[in-house]
């Protein structure tokens, strides 16, 4: 793997460097080294030292300018430096090998080196070239025996993983990374220190010795850690400054010869640091420190800041490595956790949203009321209050806002640009409004044509801040000669601010979901304006086929469309044998009133009767590889659907007994009368999701063994909801209808309902399905 240079609008060579200009220092390519180590640049494949660091005869024993120019093999020796050639030409990611452990002759006397390697792409120059990159090979030594091996880096921190894994909470994370790091690498204090959206950071754990002072809960501005700073540490996990008062060791010659540009040293483990952040460590009092990154999607989280105050500390290769580990291991669980946490919150937003989206599109219901119940609009984006103008309709719920207010906020939306408008601090941005802070500090708008809106209004959050020194005083003069420097604060007490004008800001899940709340608004409120077409509602009705005839069944299906003339629905039915003799009842209803949710219909009945015909799988496999079938071929659907099966083995035959298997996504409970007039509603369980919510959500089947002569009755909303009742009513009604119908045929039990249940147009379609097991044996 090579790297390549990065360019920007960086500060000249020998500029001075101070708190005006530091987030222009070039800091990847700072012409120089820490000591703690030597630095050459190889050519390849000849293996020629093109580049070093000054202080190489420190390590090598080699003066630096008597090495330029000379194979590696002449410097370093021949051995080490044949280990170094079959590393770097091994297959995949030179530094995933890293350290080549190696042992130098120093004056007759073996000393042990590790020797960290990585090559730097040269920008411009063709790929295929032989001079196409430079092998950059780091010597540290290891000082006294090494902790242990590199290759049992895992067995170091096996321990701590075990840990990890059983963290029940993230507090407790982040607790036992801070204390593991310590004990591994031997720093004074650990802490790890987590990014806010604006890079400001909290330290959120730490381990420390007994009588150092707590930075525990402390926040340090973004300024802190400057922008080009942090794009380093999302590339290079792991930064050591063994001592912040070290002297840099510059690069011979300045300029690589290959590019005669400055090396890029961004995945270099000695690269010299600013020297800004050494003077802001030693006015905190370090004398070494170490970072590791912290990452989520390739983009810094967060840091585990290492400081150490009694002098210089340098952990080998090695441990550095482990930590490393510790790192990538920790950033792998807060992904873990965090993504669970945010796919549950998606699914019950994603549920709500099918939910609102199908009563949206009932032009029966004023929309401003559908949107206001619940679940309703605060149940898909949590705030203190919403308000609504739609058709003509306003209205809100949760905490009440004055008139005033509430104009005030929509006039000030309606001037704004985008489909989605959002602040989580009005007053600062709109203070001409006057809106109180307590009211209406955070707002999330979707306007909409013709001045209609939905807005959420969060209140003002007054919180306290304990700032590691003060913020808003990030700089001291200090007097350099005849000039003055900006230098870094030296104070870093404790300082509280009480910020003030601030609402919980709107995630970007909150933001993409309102837009997507927006469109199905917008899909409604159009679908409002228009008459379906006839031919739309011949063709529903057309699907909806007869039963088949067996001797041991019998059937009545029925649909009832809604009162709407003008509308179509998404309602359906299905009765069907399959080739084993077992008798399929399908009964679905898919989201939305209109000429797409009939078109969907049609595909979901057609997907459905295909997988399931000559289909070995249960009720709950055939609703699994459908709900994959919506997903695969992106049918941007939802439905309710309960797939039910008849079925016998001979024995049961013999026994007059018949198994009702079925699986339910999200529809309404079958109900059973058997033969003696007992009626069972089948919902101990309650129903799995809707399909075209989440394609791997989980099904279950369900079983209940049923006798000759019962009925079972399968049904969709509109048999049992009204605008003033809830569904529990409903099917309370159906279960009492059925006690006086039970023993009248099966086709009148199903003629009686609708009329009984549904005595006037229906306010939403109605398809029913009602089965009768016969006395008689099949095929007799």
């Amino acid at each position: 793997m090579t790297d390549q240079l990065q360019s920007g609008p960086w500060l000249a060579p020998g500029e001075t460097v101070d708190l005006t200009n530091c987030e222009r220092e070039p800091i990847h390519v700072p012409g120089s080294i820490q000591p703690r180590g030597v630095l050459l640049a190889v050519s390849e494949p000849d293996m020629v030292v093109r580049q070093v660091s000054r202080n190489l005869a420190d390590v090598v024993g080699v003066a630096w300018d008597d090495a330029l120019g000379r194979p590696l093999g002449e410097v370093v020796g021949v051995g080490p430096a044949d280990a170094i050639a079959r590393s770097a030409s091994a297959f995949g990611d030179l530094r995933e090998r890293n350290p080549v452990e190696l042992i130098l002759d120093c004056d007759g006397t073996p000393c042990p080196v590790d020797a960290i390697l990585h090559r730097v792409a040269h920008v411009g120059v063709h790929p295929d070239l032989p001079s196409a990159s430079t092998l950059v090979v780091e010597l540290e030594p290891a000082f006294g025996p090494r902790p242990f091996s590199f290759p049992n880096t895992y067995q170091a921190v096996r321990g701590t993983i075990t840990e990890l894994n059983r963290a029940s909470s993230l507090q407790e994370l982040y607790d036992i990374t801070a204390q593991a790091v310590r004990t591994l690498t031997g720093f004074d204090r650990v802490m790890v220190y987590r990014y806010d959206a604006d890079y400001n950071g909290e330290v959120v754990a730490e381990a420390k010795l007994p009588e150092l002072n707590s930075f525990l809960g402390l926040h340090y501005p973004a300024s802190d850690i400057p922008a080009q700073a942090r794009a380093l540490y999302e590339k290079n996990w792991v930064r050591l400054i063994n001592d912040v008062t070290y002297t840099p060791s510059p690069l011979e010659p300045v300029d690589l010869p290959a590019t005669g540009a400055p090396l890029d040293l961004t995945y270099s483990t000695l690269r010299s640091v600013s020297p800004i952040h050494c003077e802001y460590l030693q006015n905190m009092g370090v004398a070494a420190s170490m970072s590791i990154s912290l990452l989520r999607d390739d983009k810094l989280w967060g840091l585990i800041a290492c400081h150490h105050y009694t002098g210089p500390h340098a952990p080998p290769y090695a441990t550095r490595a482990a930590a490393e580990f510790l790192g990538s291991t920790l950033s792998l669980r807060l992904v873990d956790r965090t993504e669970d946490e945010e796919h549950r919150r998606a699914l019950r937003v994603r549920s709500t949203m099918a939910w609102l989206t199908a009563a949206a599109l009932d032009e029966d219901r004023p929309l401003a009321e559908t949107m206001l119940g619940r679940p309703g609009l605060l149940d898909v984006v949590p705030a203190d209050s919403v308000l609504v103008n739609l058709q003509g309709s306003t209205g809100g719920a949760g905490v009440p806002l004055p008139p005033e207010v509430t104009a005030a906020i929509a006039a000030w939306v309606a001037d704004q640009d985008g489909d989605v408008v959002s602040t989580d601090r009005l007053p600062l941005v709109a203070p001409q409004l006057e809106v109180p802070g307590d009211l209406g500090c955070g707002v999330l708008a979707l306007p909409l044509a013709e001045g209609q809106y939905v807005i959420w209004t969060r209140a003002e959050q007054v919180h306290s801040v304990d700032w590691g020194g003060d913020p808003h005083n990030k700089a001291i003069a200090e007097r350099e000669g005849d000039r003055v420097r900006l230098s870094p604060r030296k104070s870093f007490d404790r300082w509280r601010e009480t910020v003030r004008n601030r609402a919980e800001a709107w995630t970007p899940a909150e933001l993409a979901e309102a837009g997507e709340l927006r469109a199905n608004l917008l899909e409604a409120l159009y679908a409002r304006s228009r008459r379906v077409a006839r031919t739309a509602i011949t063709l529903q009705r057309s699907l909806l086929s007869e039963p088949p005839d067996p001797d041991h069944l019998d059937f009545a299906v029925r649909y009832v469309p809604a009162s709407r003339d003008s509308q179509v629905g998404g309602d359906w039915y299905d009765v069907f044998q399959q080739p084993d003799g077992a008798t399929v009842l399908v009964i679905g209803d898919v989201v939305g009133h209109d000429t797409e949710a009939a078109a969907c219909m049609g595909q979901l009945r057609g997907l459905l009767r295909g997988i399931t015909y000559d289909s070995a799988d249960s009720p709950a496999g055939v609703l699994t590889r459908l709900d994959r079938a919506i997903a695969g071929l992106e049918l941007k659907t939802m439905a309710s659907v309960l797939v039910a099966r008849l079925e016998q083995t001979p024995a049961e035959v013999a026994q007059g007994v018949t198994r009702l298997r079925w699986s339910n996504a999200g529809h309404l409970p079958p109900v059973v009368v058997d033969a003696d007039g007992q009626i069972e509603v089948l919902d101990a369980a309650r129903p799995d999701l809707l399909l075209g919510v989440e394609p791997s959500a989980p099904r279950r089947d369900h079983v209940l063994t049923v006798s000759r002569g019962a009925t079972v009755v399968l049904y969709t909303d509109g048999l049992v909801e009204r605008r003033d009742q809830l569904f529990d009513t409903g099917v309370d009604q159906l279960r009492e209808e059925l006690r006086t119908l039970w023993r009248s045929p099966v086709a009148e039990v199903a003629d009686q309902l609708l009329a009984r249940m549904v005595p006037d147009r229906a306010e939403d379609d109605v398809a029913l399905v009602a089965v009768r097991l016969n006395h008689q044996l099949p095929g007799i």
